[in-house]
């Protein structure tokens, strides 16, 4: 959860490195609110809900995004990468899980950093 709680108060922050740990805590409590959110809006009736979820979350999940992309070398411009049909998702899927270089041009290594 404090990863999730660390993304959300770095929501505008597109400078840095994030960890693949960071990453995939994000997406993962992201998914589960997410669901919680839609099961919400079916039991309630509604239909705004969620869809109020997906707009809070999108810019920190943006910001998340940009900073694992740091952590292995590449700039925040690779997020366009998954407008090519399927074959972009899975580039970016490869490159999400790709492991933290050293240090590089976007700061230390978050891995050897206290």
């Amino acid at each position: 959860m404090n990863w999730y709680l660390k993304c959300l108060k770095q929501y505008v922050s597109f400078s840095g490195r994030a960890r693949r740990k960071e990453y995939w805590m994000f997406v993962l409590f992201n998914l589960i609110f997410s669901g919680v959110a839609t099961l919400l809006d079916m039991a309630l009736g509604l239909g705004f809900i969620s869809l109020l979820y997906s707009l809070a979350v999108l810019l920190p999940g943006l910001a998340v995004l940009v900073r694992r992309l740091h952590d292995i070398g590449k700039g925040g411009g690779w997020i366009f990468i998954t407008l090519i049909p399927l074959v972009g998702f899975i580039w970016m899927l490869v490159l999400l899980v790709t492991d933290s270089e050293g240090d590089n041009r976007f700061g230390a290594n978050p891995k050897q950093t206290p």
